[in-house]
C-alpha cells in the first residue's frame, strides 16, 4: 500500500481544484480529499525548524508502525491470514482511514501552535512505542522460559528430561556409599560402553549397567558407582563422548514438571491475547498518528511552498506501481507551471541553454514543483 499525498495552490476553490485533480486523473487512481484545517502558523523561521522536526518525526513513525505489525506477525503466526482483520484504524481499514481522513480537533486542538501540537504527537507514539517494546519483552522472556521447559519433555536421551523414564527400581537410593549415575550413549557406542564402562574409574559395580530406554540417537544406561568417584568418571566419560546426565531421583519431580508446564502454558497464552489486544488498539492509534502528522507537514511544506495566507488543496492517490508514473505525468502537466525543474523543463524549446544531463541530475531529486511526500506500508510482507 502506497499513498502520494499532494498539495497544489487552490484555484477558485478547494472543490474546483479537487474537481480537476479527480477529473484528470480519473483513469488512473481514486483520488480523495485530504482536509486539513487552519493552524496558527508562528514564525517563519519556526516554521523552517519544525519542518525538520516532522521530517525526522516520519521517519520514527513509519518504524514504529513497522515494528508493531511485526509484532502483530510474531504472535498470531499461521492465524497471520489476513492484515486487514487484524490492523485496523478507528475500526476502519488503513485504506479506509486514509481516504475518509478527518483530523481529530479532540486530541489535537487547532487552537495549539503546531510546534505543540507535533510534539504532542511525538510523545504519544514515543510513549505507545515504549509500552509495546517493554511487553514484548516481558512476553519474549516468558516464552523463552516455556520452551526450555517444552524442550525438558522433547528431544533425544541426552537433553530431554528424565523424570518419567528413570524410575525407582533403576536407582539406588538412601546409599551412605554407592550412588546411581544415569548415561545417554550414542548408538554406535553401545559395544564401546559396554567394553569400558567398568574400567573408566576404580570402584565401578561390575555388571550393574542397565538399559532403560533407546530412541533414534541414543540410549540410555545406569551404571552403579561408589560416591567419591563419580565426578572423576563423569569426566572419564565425556572424554569417550558418554553423556554423564545430571540427575537425581524424585518421586515427585514429575507431577511438579508438569504442573510447572501447564501453568506457564496458560500464562503464556494469556500473555499473549493480552499483547494482542494491546498491538491491535495501539497500531490503530500510531498509525493515526502517523497520518496526522503526514497531514501536519502538508500544511507546513504548503505554508513554506505557497506562501500566506494558507490557500491549498490537499490530495490522497492510492498509487499502483501499473500507475504510478502515470500519474506523475498528469500532476507535473497540470503544475510544473509552479516552478522547479518540470517548468524549465516544459520551456526547454525556449531556452537552449538548459541541457539534459543538468535536468536529469536534478530529476534523480525527486523534486516536484508542487507538495508531495509519500506514506507506504507493506502489507504484504507481513502476512
Amino acid at each position: 500500500m502506497k499513498y502520494t499525498l499532494v498539495s497544489v495552490p487552490t484555484l477558485n476553490s478547494q472543490q474546483a481544484t479537487f474537481a480537476t485533480i479527480q477529473g484528470k486523473l480519473s483513469d488512473y487512481a481514486n483520488p480523495h480529499q485530504l482536509t486539513i484545517p487552519d493552524f496558527k502558523i508562528g514564525t517563519l523561521d519556526g516554521l523552517v525548524v519544525l519542518s525538520d522536526d516532522l521530517a525526522k518525526f516520519d521517519g520514527v513513525f513509519e518504524q514504529t508502525v513497522t515494528k508493531i505489525a511485526d509484532m502483530m506477525n510474531v504472535l498470531l503466526k499461521e492465524q497471520y491470514t489476513s492484515g486487514q482483520q487484524y490492523l485496523l484504524v478507528n475500526d476502519k481499514t488503513m485504506e479506509q482511514y486514509i481516504n475518509t481522513f478527518q483530523w481529530n480537533t479532540m486530541k489535537y486542538r487547532t487552537d495549539k501552535s503546531l510546534q505543540e501540537t507535533a510534539a504532542l504527537l511525538q510523545q504519544e507514539v514515543a510513549s505507545m512505542d515504549a509500552v509495546m517494546k517493554n511487553k514484548f519483552s516481558a512476553y519474549t522472556l516468558h516464552k523463552n522460559g516455556l520452551q526450555t521447559l517444552q524442550r525438558k519433555t522433547t528431544g533425544n536421551l541426552s537433553v530431554r528430561g528424565l523424570n518419567g523414564i528413570v524410575k525407582k527400581q533403576h536407582c539406588i537410593l538412601n546409599s551412605e556409599y554407592l550412588t546411581t549415575l544415569v548415561v545417554a550413549v550414542p548408538k554406535q557406542l553401545f559395544k564401546h560402553w559396554h567394553n569400558t564402562y567398568e574400567t573408566l574409574t576404580s570402584m565401578v559395580v561390575p555388571r550393574s549397567s542397565v538399559t532403560i530406554a533407546e530412541d533414534e540417537e541414543y540410549g540410555l544406561f545406569t551404571v552403579t558407582v561408589f560416591q567419591r568417584v563419580s565426578d572423576e568418571f563423569a569426566h572419564k566419560a565425556r572424554e569417550e563422548r558418554f553423556i554423564v546426565r545430571d540427575f537425581k531421583y524424585d518421586e515427585d519431580a514429575l507431577k511438579r514438571q508438569e504442573q510447572e508446564l501447564a501453568e506457564a502454558v496458560a500464562a503464556e497464552k494469556d500473555q499473549q491475547t493480552e499483547l494482542v489486544r494491546l498491538a491491535r488498539t495501539n497500531f490503530g492509534e500510531v498509525f493515526a498518528s502517523w497520518v496526522h502528522l503526514k497531514a501536519l507537514r502538508i500544511f507546513v511544506e504548503s505554508v513554506l511552498r505557497y506562501g500566506l495566507p494558507s490557500n491549498f488543496t490537499a490530495v490522497t492517490l492510492l498509487n499502483t506501481p501499473k500507475n504510478e508514473k502515470k500519474i506523475d505525468t498528469v500532476l507535473v502537466s497540470l503544475y510544473g507551471h509552479l516552478g522547479g525543474v518540470y517548468g524549465l523543463q516544459a520551456t526547454k524549446s525556449e531556452s537552449e541553454d538548459i541541457l539534459d544531463h543538468e535536468l536529469q541530475t536534478v530529476n534523480d531529486s525527486n523534486y516536484r514543483p508542487f507538495v508531495q511526500f509519500e506514506l507506504q506500508f507493506d502489507l504484504e510482507h507481513r502476512q
